[in-house]
Order: structure tokens, then C-alpha cells, then sequence
């Protein structure tokens, strides 16, 4: 998969290069004049590397208010970053370390070492034997992830206590499974997610993911 993951995101980087320049440009025009957010993750055999993002969020916001974890209706966010985290083109810079080898097109979403603790122990040791993933499955069930944090469960023992367990079971499930065509429908589902946001299509799809917990059902999009 490694060589479909160097040829596509190297044509997306071509493909995609006229619509990173005008957003270079309002980044740097704009907020605090930031254009990429470098920030450490998780990654294959628990190595550790840069992931690259278009910056959305204070350059500080890492080390104040939930720290790692993102809330709905976040202060931190800025407002053109508010706009690029909705339509995930916040995203694409990934592209470059998928290109580089630090990632995959699809697989675990690399986390920070603040919320990959928050799996289980056995859990990470699953996880850490793949290349994370620009998207993969967790990716897909959890793109509301920002919304599922509002209201009364806003906080991180939440996201600890109820998202992180199931979400693990998720990546898990996605290393247990992998495959070319798995490959390619995830592919698939994530464009199709991002056109079409409330689309159940992924659990008629993948009919074999685990149940979500009472507490996340009427959350997700089933």
C-alpha cells in the first residue's frame, strides 16, 4: 500500500497546489498570521513526527483552555479556521506526510501523546504496528467529533470515559481488516462523508464495525 499511498498523495499535492497558495496567502493575512500548525503525533511503532495542518486555531491553543481535545463551538478556532476545519481542507497539508512515510492514506488517526494515552494500553500496542492514517474509520465515524463535544459533554473526562474506548475498538477493528478494497472504500466514504456530512453510507457499507456504546448512538450518524 505504500507505493499507492507515494503516487496518490503526490498527484493530490500536484492537483491540489493552485488552491494552497490563496490559502497561504488569507492565512497569512489573517488571524495570527500562522499558515501551517506543526504539532507532535503518535505514529508507526509509537515514533513520533510532525504532523502538518493549514493553522485554524490560536498558535498558543495546545497549551490552554482542553489543551488536545477540540469542543464544539471552540473560542480557540479562528474564524477562517472555522471554515477550513468544516470542510476539512485544514487537512490536506497531511498529504506531505503521507508522501514523506510518517502516514498512510488511510489508517488510525495519529494522535497526541495526551489523547493516544487515553487508550487502553493494549489498544495502543495494536494501533502502533500501522502507519496512521489521513483518514480511516475513526476518522469517519467520529468527523462530528467537535459537535459530539458540546452541551453537557463538553469535558475531557468524557472524551476519556466514553469516545476513546470506542474509538480504539474502531482503529482496532481497521487493523484487523485491512485491505486494498477497505483501502479504497474508506477513500470513498471520506469524500462521500465530506459532500454529504449526515450520511449513514459508511455503516451500511462496513456492516461489521462494533456497536457504539448506548451513550454515543444518538450522537453518531447511524
Amino acid at each position: 500500500m505504500r507505493i499507492l499511498d507515494i503516487l496518490i498523495s503526490g498527484l493530490g499535492l500536484v492537483i491540489l497546489a493552485p488552491l494552497f497558495l490563496p490559502i497561504t496567502i488569507l492565512l497569512k493575512l489573517t488571524g495570527e498570521g500562522e499558515i501551517f500548525f506543526m504539532q507532535e503525533r503518535i505514529g508507526r511503532n509509537g515514533e513520533v513526527f510532525k504532523l502538518f495542518k493549514f493553522a485554524t486555531m490560536l498558535k498558543n491553543s495546545p497549551n490552554i483552555g482542553s489543551r488536545s481535545i477540540t469542543m464544539n463551538n471552540d473560542p480557540r478556532v479562528l474564524p477562517v479556521g472555522s471554515i477550513l476545519r468544516k470542510t476539512k481542507i485544514n487537512e490536506l497539508p497531511q498529504l506531505l506526510n503521507v508522501f514523506m512515510g510518517d502516514m498512510s492514506l488511510i489508517g488510525p488517526r495519529p494522535l497526541t501523546r495526551e489523547t493516544f494515552e487515553a487508550y487502553q494500553a493494549e489498544t495502543q500496542k495494536i494501533i502502533k504496528t500501522v502507519r496512521p492514517g489521513l483518514s480511516g474509520v475513526g476518522s469517519i465515524i467520529f468527523r462530528h467529533e467537535e459537535k459530539i463535544m458540546s452541551g453537557e459533554d463538553a469535558s475531557t473526562d468524557f472524551y476519556i470515559d466514553v469516545i476513546a474506548p470506542y474509538k480504539g475498538k474502531l482503529e482496532i477493528w481497521f487493523v484487523a481488516n485491512r485491505s486494498i478494497y477497505l483501502y479504497f472504500l474508506i477513500i470513498f466514504l471520506t469524500i462521500w462523508v465530506v459532500i454529504i456530512p449526515r450520511s449513514s453510507l459508511p455503516w451500511t457499507a462496513i456492516r461489521s464495525l462494533p456497536e457504539p456504546p448506548v451513550t454515543l448512538k444518538n450522537k453518531l450518524t447511524l
